[in-house]
């Protein structure tokens, strides 16, 4: 098991080298820089050069790659041209909303999806499973954006249930009680949003698993020994379905990172989706690049993880 794991480590550094050169090349190619269009056109533009020459701008990509690394190694991201002030603060401010917002969404997503794939998979063929399944193929057919523009017109707009913008209400004291309800109600709206339409792969693959299971050798076997119905689903069919759902918990972490960046533009969450959309508008390239660079960390960790889980539940599929 250990072999596997550190096998896995050592595969996971080239990757996250390789991602940091890709996403500065990347970065290197998009037009103009974090001085174009932000200045006053009457300035002369020599000193708007010179300027560039300073901040280094206009250096060979793989010096300024050099650079970038060094700041990284040591935790300095840079600073960004657009909020003033050091990315890593930025994105020490915008992560904490992110990783709310991510444990708030996983945490509905399992709510709703085990009991609706297990309603779905054991009464496979019933009018629960093709109300389930419905729901779920309107899930897959649904953009996002879509889906939580219609939930903040509805619940925050019209019935007015939640806030429509921000991660707290103003003047709020950090550590109250008062703080901590405020910061719970501006996660919900967003993060239930992100979680409805998420969660229907997982539906869907749990009904799949236990249709699967109930065909089983091993489950017609304990049937005809004469086992209860119910212990043949909760000792066997239930517990060899939900442990591949636990494998995937990391693609789920990977699933998110795309969805947090419409979300929090649309809620108005200052998490880090809406950090990268503001940087990539602005033209400031120290954040995107960073933020890009998370956003990768993120879901090479998060396919690291699902590898353990899964080595842990089929040992089969560990390196030898």
């Amino acid at each position: 098991m250990w072999k596997f794991i550190v096998r896995r480590l050592v595969i996971t550094f080239p990757q996250i080298i390789l991602l940091s050169l890709l996403v500065f090349l990347m970065a290197e190619m998009m037009p103009g820089d974090a001085l174009s269009g932000l200045l006053d056109p009457n300035i002369d533009p020599a000193a708007i050069e010179e300027q560039r020459i300073k901040l280094g701008l206009n250096d060979p990509w793989h010096i300024k790659y050099a650079d970038w690394v060094a700041g990284l190694v040591q935790g300095d991201l840079g600073q960004s041209f657009k909020f003033k002030m050091p990315v890593t603060e930025l994105i020490e401010q915008r992560l904490v909303n992110s990783f709310w917002l991510g444990v708030a969404t996983l945490i509905f997503t399992y709510l709703i999806a085990i009991p609706l794939g297990i309603t779905s998979g054991r009464y496979n063929d019933t009018w629960a499973d093709q109300m389930i399944t419905g729901y779920t193929y309107i899930g897959f057919a649904t953009p996002l954006f879509i889906f939580a523009l219609v939930v903040l017109w509805i619940f925050g707009f019209q019935l007015q249930w939640f806030p429509t913008s921000g991660s707290v209400e103003p003047g709020m004291v950090p550590g109250t009680f008062e703080y901590v309800l405020s910061k719970i109600q501006h996660l919900l709206l967003p993060s239930l949003s992100l979680a409805l339409i998420t969660t229907v792969n997982t539906v869907q693959y749990l009904r799949s698993e236990i249709i699967d299971t109930k065909q089983k050798d091993f489950i017609i076997t304990a049937r005809a020994k004469g086992a209860s119905e119910s212990r043949v689903y909760n000792r066997h069919i239930l517990r060899n379905s939900l442990l591949p759902i636990a494998a995937f918990f990391g693609f789920e972490i990977t699933g998110l990172i795309g969805g947090t960046v419409f979300v929090e533009q649309i809620f108005g969450y200052p998490g880090m989706g809406q950090l990268f959309l503001e940087s990539v508008v602005g033209r400031d390239y120290s954040v995107v690049t960073s933020v890009v660079l998370l956003f990768g960390i993120a879901s090479i960790l998060g396919a690291l993880i699902s590898d353990i889980i899964l080595s842990l539940v089929d040992p089969r599929i560990r390196i030898k």
